[in-house]
């Protein structure tokens, strides 16, 4: 079947790159996943963006704990996603798939800086593009970027794969097992219901635009292929 989209941008979690079992910052198996995931979208025409979270590494709230102030535990934050952009890239190359890294803070000796045109360039090219920094500056989250780069490099989908959650449910599904899956609904519904997709910066910068998100379950990587083919499968979230 061929691709719904031209080109997508993939958000994956950094707690998704954990190897809990083994207290690792890395489970080198999900990585191989992610690869073969990316590889087969390209494969079928689709152009591929990437941003990913510094989770695995460091959270905000660890920083609050240790008192450290707010900006400074942020930029602790962007410096992680640069390490694990790094590691994707490394894995992606690996096995002969092309793949730019651009930071939003300059860290030149590893990665480019982030420059729209040269973006949308690289994806032209049909290269892999991972996006790291988040937007370069504190108080703005990692899904606030992934909404950001999709507009900027004309995406036509976010791909947000979530760890071990299914979609967008009515409730949080963690602390009430009645919660029930969400199948389709609206940027404004998710601001004026409150539901935590994602934050409200980021709803508002894609509230007015065509791009549609895919919310699913990271857990299982060949869901975002399945997406992809438009089987019916998490959360489906439009204008």
């Amino acid at each position: 079947m061929a691709a719904k989209y031209k080109r997508i941008l993939l958000k994956i979690s950094g707690e998704a790159l954990e190897d809990k079992k083994n207290h690792q910052n890395y489970n080198p198996e999900f990585l191989n996943q992610i690869y073969e995931i990316v590889n087969e979208i390209t494969k079928m025409g689709t152009e591929v963006a990437l941003v990913v979270g510094g989770g695995n590494i460091w959270r905000g709230n660890l920083a609050e704990s240790l008192g450290i102030e707010r900006c400074q535990g942020d930029y602790m934050g962007m410096l992680a996603t640069i390490m694990n952009a790094m590691a994707l890239q490394s894995f992606f190359e690996k096995h002969g798939l092309k793949t730019r890294v651009m930071s939003a803070i300059p860290v030149n000796e590893c990665c480019e800086p982030y420059i729209r045109r040269k973006a949308i360039t690289h994806l032209d090219d049909k290269e892999v593009v991972i996006f790291a920094a988040g937007i370069g500056s504190p108080y703005f989250t990692t899904d606030t970027a992934a909404a950001l780069r999709a507009k900027e490099i004309n995406a036509d989908g976010i791909f947000m794969g979530k760890n071990g959650v299914e979609g967008v449910y009515d409730d949080d599904p963690r602390t009430n097992p009645k919660a029930k899956l969400v199948k389709k609904i609206t940027y404004q519904e998710i601001l004026s219901q409150g539901l935590k997709v994602m934050d409200n910066t980021a709803v508002g910068l894609l509230s007015d635009s065509n791009i549609k998100i895919h919310v699913f379950n990271m857990n299982n990587p060949e869901n975002a292929i399945k997406v992809l083919n438009g089987e019916d499968i998490g959360t489906l979230i439009t204008k």
